[in-house]
Parts: structure tokens; sequence; C-alpha cells
């Protein structure tokens, strides 16, 4: 599936992305959010990018942790997201540390060395080029900056595996074509067939020139977080 394709899929499923969210991650995803945040190791005044930013739940969250002295930026490539994710935070917050920024993550408009930390949900699956994305992530990072990286995974356990594509096909997809969006959703199984593993994507970030990387599975395998730092 190539960009624009993604980009219009995102676009379509903006305006149920996190009621779908909920289904997807039977209501844990914020928690797992969090968690993303706090490996990221943003600090107060830190100035942070969360790359696919969706709707605004892992910016919002970065916000909350670098305050008022900090600057977040929100990076997507579909504009319906970044609306809905503008509207949020506008409500959430009389003046909110964000800029949202419409860019594809394989060429940033930010200059080399920028960012203190970084986050990115579920979007390194769907980018069209891991390798470049992760390239690209490095060069705008600090030295010695922290990404963390959250995604759905193909869990190793066959009896998971098993699991998860009946809940994914009978719940999830159920769920969307009641709101019009089978074809939308249908996508996710066979993007996790084509996924790296946790430990495709750690080599994936030594080549990309980060000098530490750990792949932290979570809910038996089925989510991960890569964490990364550059040297």
């Amino acid at each position: 599936m190539n960009a624009i394709s993604i980009r219009a899929i995102f676009d379509r499923i903006a305006p149920v992305y996190d009621q779908m969210n909920d289904w997807l991650s039977l209501g844990q995803h914020r928690i797992w959010k969090q968690m993303t945040v706090k490996w990221s190791s943003a600090q107060p005044g830190d100035t942070c990018i969360d790359l696919c930013c969706g709707s605004g739940d892992l910016a919002l969250q970065l916000a909350r942790q670098v305050g008022q002295t900090g600057r977040v930026y929100g990076v997507d490539f579909a504009p319906a997201q970044l609306a809905i994710a503008q509207e949020r935070a506008q409500r959430q917050y009389p003046h909110p540390p964000i800029t949202w920024v419409e860019a594809d993550v394989l060429d940033l408009p930010f200059a080399d060395n920028y960012f203190d930390a970084a986050t990115m949900g579920y979007g390194l699956r769907n980018v069209t080029d891991i390798p470049r994305s992760l390239k690209e992530l490095h060069r705008v990072l600090k030295p010695g900056a922290k990404a963390a990286i959250l995604d759905f995974h193909r869990p190793s356990s066959p009896h998971l595996r098993t699991f998860q594509q009946w809940y994914l096909q009978n719940i999830v997809v159920s769920a969307a074509q009641q709101l019009g969006l089978t074809e939308e959703y249908a996508y996710i199984n066979p993007s996790l067939d084509r996924f790296p593993t946790g430990a495709e994507q750690v080599k994936f970030a030594h080549q990309a020139g980060f000098a530490a990387a750990t792949h932290y599975p979570i809910v038996n395998g089925m989510m991960g977080v890569l964490v990364i730092t550059k040297s």
C-alpha cells in the first residue's frame, strides 16, 4: 500500500479513530501511551516531537510532561487527524504548548539535532519505508535523546496469534463494518504480517545510527515499545 492510500485511510477513519483504538486495545491503549511517554524520557522544558500523531493522544501527554516551558510538535500527514487533534488540545488546554504540523515522517521539516525526545504511536507499522523513517528520526534528535515507538505486533505464541487474528476479524472489523469502514480496518491483519519483529526493529535502529535500541514486548507480545537512543 502506498503513502497516498495510507493517508486516505487515516483521513477517513479520523472521526472514529479514538473509539476504534479502544476496541483494538481492549481499552488499554492509554496506559500503553503513558508508558511510551515515560520511556521517551521527556522532561519539563524539553522540545519534543510526536510522529504520526493521529488524534493527538501522545502529543497531549507529552505536553503535560514538558509543561508550559516546553514545546511539542505533533506531526501527521493526514489533515483530518490533525484537525481533530487541534480541537482536542484546545478543549484541554487554554494555551496548549503544541504545534500541529502536516508532514511526512520520511521527510521531516525540522533541522538536525532539534528535539530532546520523541514518541510514535501506531505509526511505524504504516510508514512505507521503515529504515528511512528511523534515519530521519535519528537526524532530528539531539545527541543523547531518546525515542519510544509503540505499536501492535504479532505475538510469537501460535495460540495468541490465532486469538489476535480472530479478535481483529470478528470484533474490530465487525465494529468497523457498522461504521462503514470495513476496508479501512481490514488492512490491520496483513499489516501485522508485514511488520518487522522486535528483534528486526532493533537491527533497523542500529543501522539508522542509534547507539542503543531495546524492544519491550507487552501484552504477551501483542504490543511492543521500541526504545532507541541517539549517541
